[in-house]
């Protein structure tokens, strides 16, 4: 893969690399009156961008004094059917691993760094599940596009901001007992695909999960890069939605179509599902090893 922007300039990995077995996403409030450049600089030199990624919220980038082109707080709206939530944070953090063990020892280290000046605002372990599914048993990210042209969709190629992402983040519960109650054909419906085959099928109602957020419809192209992971808490169960984007344009509109907003039909997928959380960050490069957030003046 490669990138428009210098040599030393490369994205944070969490953005185009494959999912690890088990992530922590981690959103925290900047407390009131704090100074947030002593602990963002102690969090970059005391993590990895191989374990951890590292969001910058609309608020803490105004805070410093410092605002990012293109950022914005995400917004909150409702459609006929669908009521969208926003819980923006001033930062969120994304842990990465292999094994549990290490993913503790890691959200020890950032919230130690971060508890005299961040709040934790919510938390959640999400874990790849049987070959990237959903836990709807339906495979998640099929139209992710892929090599250079995930690079293109994820990554702003020049300018001051090149080399960085913006990523959407939100938490949807499903119903999984409202779903898994429903005939094999409705279920397909709501998706869009073959659940035995994952294949699309072109008689899908318009209201079809593909169909509400086919990337190649949108007026410019909406494609973005999805590194979504399912969670469950025992009792409560769904998917942490997480794509990158060059901007956060393509985002909104494919959720604003989702919700119904272009044209009164809502996406299938809020038959049995329906978003807790909502957040916008923008994720910075990485220069030399570490998370550059010189652009914020840290």
């Amino acid at each position: 893969m490669s990138i428009v922007s210098p040599s030393s300039v490369t994205p944070q990995p969490a953005v185009l690399d494959a999912p690890l077995a088990l992530a922590r996403s981690l959103v925290f409030r900047l407390r009131p009156g704090a100074d947030p450049v002593p602990a963002l600089r102690a969090l970059v030199e005391r993590t990895s961008p191989d374990w951890s990624l590292i969001g910058i919220g609309e608020q803490l980038a105004l805070r410093l004094g410092r605002p990012i082109p293109g950022l914005r707080t995400f917004p909150a709206f409702s459609g006929p059917e669908a009521i969208v939530p926003s819980t923006q944070g001033s930062l969120w953090v994304l842990l990465r691993a292999d094994e549990f063990t290490s993913l503790y020892k890691h959200e020890g280290i950032v919230r130690g760094l971060l508890r005299e000046t961040f709040a934790i605002e919510d938390a959640v372990n999400t874990f790849f599940y049987d070959n990237g599914r959903d836990l709807s048993g339906f495979e998640d990210g099929t139209a992710n596009p892929k090599e250079d042209e995930a690079v293109a969709a994820a990554i702003v190629a020049d300018g001051p901001l090149a080399g960085s992402s913006f990523v959407g983040v939100q938490r949807w519960i499903h119903d999984l007992n409202r779903f898994n109650a429903m005939s094999p054909a409705d279920a397909d419906n709501v998706i869009g695909r073959r659940l035995t085959t994952n294949e699309e099928f072109e008689d899908a109602p318009e209201s079809a999960h593909v169909k509400r957020t086919a990337q190649e419809l949108f007026e410019p192209e909406a494609f973005i890069v999805r590194r979504s992971m399912p969670w469950s808490d025992g009792e409560e169960h769904g998917l942490e939605f997480i794509a990158f984007g060059d901007t956060l344009d393509k985002y909104e509109k494919m959720l604003r179509r989702m919700a119904g907003l272009d044209d009164g039909i809502t996406d299938g997928l809020f038959s049995f599902s329906h978003p807790l959380t909502g957040g916008f960050y923008w994720v910075p490069p990485v220069r030399d090893g570490k998370v550059d957030l010189s652009l914020l003046g840290v």
